[in-house]
C-alpha cells in the first residue's frame, strides 16, 4: 500500500508526467509510454489511484456548512468569479450560508416519504455526495431549489437591512392601482430583482466555464429555480382611514412563504422532462417525442434516476435500509414501497403526547402528558448477497 507522502507526491506529478490538466488522464500519454520498467511501474501506480480517488464535485453548497467561518480561500469548488464575489460581499455570503440550510431543508421536507429523502452527508464537500453526479429529476430538483433558495436568502435580506448592497425596491414609489382601486407604494418592498440579479451571477459562474450538456441543464434548472420565487410575490396593504376603512391603502410587494416555492418546483420534479442535447449544442430536444417540448419553467433531465432501494456506493444511493415506513399507507412512504419489497422490522416504543386538555379562563390550554405504546416500522436491510451485487 501507497503511503500517504507517496500518494500526494503522485497527485502532484499527475501534470508533469502524464499531459495537462485538461488531458483525459485514463488515457495513456507519450510519456507513460517509456519501455523502462521503472516507467512502466510508475504508471501502473498512476493509473491505480485513478481509480481508487473519486471524483470530487465540491459546490458552493457547502457555505451552509461552514455557518459564521465563512472564509472564501476555504471553500472547495469555487470557480475564479465566484472566489471573487465572496471575498467582495461577505456579508452576502453569510445570508447565502444560511439560506443553504433551509432550501436543504425544504428539499428533505419534499423527499421525506421517498426513497431518495435528500439526504445530506456530514462534512463532505459535495454535501449530497456522488448521487447528484448522475444527471436525474433529483439533480435537476436540487440545482432548482438550491437556486431559489439563494434568491430568497438574499432578498429577505436586503429587506431586513443585513446587506450594504441593498435594500428595499427602489421601483416601488409614488402610486398604483389593482382590482381594488388606488394605492400609494410605501413600506419595504422585497427587492426581488436584485436577488435575482447576484444568484445568477454568483452560481451560473461555475456552469459557464464548461460548455457541456451536464452545464447547460443546470443552467437551465438554475434559472427555473430562481423564477419560481418571483412566482409567488404577493401585495400585502395596510389600511388607512375612519374605523379602518380601506379609502387609502399603503401597499408593498413580498414574497410569500418559501414552502410555496417548494411545493412548485416539486410539482415540477414530478412534471420534469427528459431531453437531449440539440444538433448545435446549445438548447435541448425531447427525448421521446411522444412528450411535449421543455419550457423555460420545466425542470429536465438527461439520464433516469436509480431505484434507490440498495446502497450502492458509485452511484451515491445510500438504501432504505432503517428507514421508517406507514404500514398501511399504499404511497410511496408505505411499507411495500419504501421497502423494495425486503419486508419491514416491527418495534413497540413509548411515546408521550398531551392529553385531556381543558381550556382554562383566560387564555391558556392546559394538558396532561400521557404515554402510550405505538409500533414504529423500519425496513428490512438487504441480504448480503443481494447487497454485494451493488457494491
Amino acid at each position: 500500500m501507497l503511503g500517504v507522502n507517496r500518494i500526494l507526491s503522485l497527485r502532484a506529478a499527475r501534470v508533469r508526467s502524464c499531459g495537462s490538466p485538461g488531458a483525459k488522464l485514463p488515457t495513456r500519454s507519450s510519456s507513460c509510454q517509456n519501455p523502462g520498467a521503472s516507467s512502466r511501474i510508475y504508471c501502473a501506480c498512476l493509473l491505480l489511484l485513478l481509480l481508487v480517488t473519486p471524483r470530487v464535485d465540491s459546490s458552493w453548497w457547502y457555505i451552509g456548512a461552514l455557518g459564521a467561518r465563512v472564509i472564501c480561500n476555504n471553500i472547495p469548488g469555487l470557480v475564479n468569479k465566484q472566489r471573487q464575489l465572496c471575498q467582495r460581499h461577505p456579508d452576502i455570503m453569510q445570508a447565502i450560508g444560511e439560506g443553504t440550510k433551509e432550501w436543504i431543508r425544504e428539499c428533505q421536507h419534499q423527499f421525506r416519504h421517498h426513497r431518495w429523502n435528500c439526504s445530506t452527508l456530514d462534512r463532505d464537500h459535495t454535501v449530497f455526495g456522488r448521487v447528484l453526479l448522475r444527471s436525474s429529476r433529483e439533480a435537476a430538483f436540487v440545482y432548482a431549489i438550491s437556486s431559489a433558495g439563494v434568491v430568497y436568502a438574499l432578498t429577505r435580506a436586503c429587506s431586513q437591512g443585513e446587506l450594504k448592497t441593498c435594500n428595499c425596491d427602489p421601483h416601488k414609489r409614488g402610486r398604483a392601482s389593482d382590482k381594488r382601486g388606488e394605492f400609494d407604494w410605501g413600506g419595504c418592498s422585497d427587492n426581488i430583482n436584485y436577488g435575482i440579479k447576484f444568484a445568477k451571477a454568483f452560481i451560473d459562474a461555475k456552469e459557464r466555464t464548461v460548455r457541456d450538456a451536464r452545464a447547460l441543464m443546470n443552467l437551465h434548472n438554475n434559472r427555473c429555480g430562481r423564477t419560481a420565487v418571483k412566482r409567488f410575490m404577493k401585495l400585502e396593504c395596510k389600511c388607512h382611514g375612519v374605523s379602518g376603512s380601506c379609502t387609502l391603502r399603503t401597499c408593498w410587494m413580498a414574497m410569500s412563504d418559501f414552502r410555496k416555492t417548494g411545493d412548485y418546483l416539486r410539482r415540477k420534479y414530478n412534471g420534469a422532462i427528459e431531453v437531449t442535447m440539440n444538433q448545435d449544442g446549445t438548447g435541448f430536444a425531447v427525448a421521446n417525442k411522444a412528450f411535449r417540448k421543455a419550457t423555460k419553467n420545466d425542470l429536465v433531465y438527461f439520464e433516469n434516476s436509480p431505484d434507490y432501494c440498495l446502497q450502492d456506493k458509485t452511484a451515491g444511493s445510500l438504501g432504505t435500509a432503517g428507514r421508517v415506513c406507514n404500514k398501511t399507507s399504499r404511497g410511496t412512504d408505505g411499507c411495500e414501497v419504501m421497502c423494495c419489497g425486503r419486508g419491514y422490522d416491527t418495534t413497540r416504543v413509548k411515546q408521550i403526547t398531551k392529553c385531556e386538555c381543558k381550556f382554562k379562563w383566560c387564555c391558556a390550554v392546559e394538558c396532561k402528558d400521557c404515554e402510550e405504546a405505538v409500533d414504529i416500522h423500519t425496513c428490512k436491510a438487504p441480504k448480503r448477497a443481494e447487497w454485494l451485487d451493488q457494491t
